[in-house]
């Protein structure tokens, strides 16, 4: 794999996320002072609940891949935890991810590591405006089954008054340890912990599937992303709930959706095959597949 500089000359700084993500780093750095184990223990608590189930389950296998079904008001519910996560707004979250799997590392890819290199992919191309996310007509195209939705809207408006809404709770718990460990520590973690899917995962590991991008599987960013790191087996089927193929290849966030179709809240959920047994035919290689399979319709020119 051989990386080419992105050049940023020509784009402009986007402030609103290069302010956001220092004060969350700052802040998080100032917990340290605030350490205890009890506040310890509450950041890791949240952390292992609200990534899986609010970024990991929801985010991703529910609203960005429609991997399984669950009833609109627990789709609510459920999108309000990943608001906890102060990962940005819902929609952008949503719409660029699809398109990320429909150019993944071409020119077209918004954190691609293979033009832009690990930095670039992990977090540094958020410090640039992209023509993508500017333009409210063009990213709304690929999410028209959640503009829609109205509290979605509500959501990605108010995402970090949501995420910041259990402060008070964990003053009240625990004074400002909770709320220094439970809050900017814990955000500051998860997003890492959610870039490091864009970059590392995309640089190193082994891959089960021949597929045209340079997804991986890294065994260690799948322990703290809940599955997310068997990112080769991901890019290979998208819509399949399941990132986890081999036995050795636990998946939390599957087992968690797996447990929802148990008690009959998780439906029409779309169950991994053996990965000896999928044809090349039934890759995403093809990246409009990924498109197509939300009804978008995809006019727009992009760069080759």
């Amino acid at each position: 794999m051989k990386n080419t500089k992105i050049d940023t000359s020509t784009l402009k700084y986007h402030w609103g996320n290069i302010i956001g993500i220092t004060v969350i780093h700052i802040l998080a750095l100032a917990a340290i002072p605030f350490f205890t184990w009890k506040a310890f223990l509450v950041c890791m608590i949240l952390f292992f609940v609200i990534s899986p189930i609010g970024v990991t389950l929801t985010y991703h296998r529910l609203l960005s891949h429609r991997a399984f079904k669950v009833p609109q008001w627990f789709e609510y519910f459920l999108a309000t935890f990943g608001a906890l996560s102060g990962q940005g707004p819902v929609l952008m979250w949503v719409a660029e991810h699809r398109l990320h799997h429909r150019f993944s590392d071409t020119k077209n890819d918004p954190h691609s590591a293979r033009h832009g290199g690990f930095w670039w992919s992990h977090v540094t191309h958020l410090f640039y405006h992209k023509e993508f996310e500017d333009n409210k007509k063009l990213w709304s195209r690929y999410v028209p089954d959640l503009t829609i939705h109205k509290y979605y809207h509500f959501l990605s408006k108010y995402n970090f008054v949501v995420a910041l809404s259990i402060v008070p709770f964990l003053y009240w718990m625990g004074g400002m340890p909770f709320v220094m460990w439970g809050v900017f520590m814990r955000i500051a973690l998860m997003l890492h912990v959610t870039w490091f899917v864009n970059s590392a995962t995309h640089r190193w590991g082994y891959r089960n599937f021949d597929t045209k991008d340079d997804s991986s599987n890294v065994w260690w960013v799948a322990i703290l992303a809940a599955g997310e790191g068997w990112h080769n087996n991901h890019h290979a089927q998208s819509n399949c709930a399941a990132h986890g193929r081999m036995w050795w290849e636990f998946d939390l966030t599957w087992q968690l959706i797996k447990g929802l179709e148990f008690v009959g809240l998780a439906t029409d959920v779309k169950y991994p095959g053996p990965v000896r047994q999928v044809k090349e035919c039934e890759l995403d290689n093809a990246v409009e597949v990924v498109a197509d399979q939300f009804g978008n319709q995809f006019k727009e020119e992009m760069r080759a």
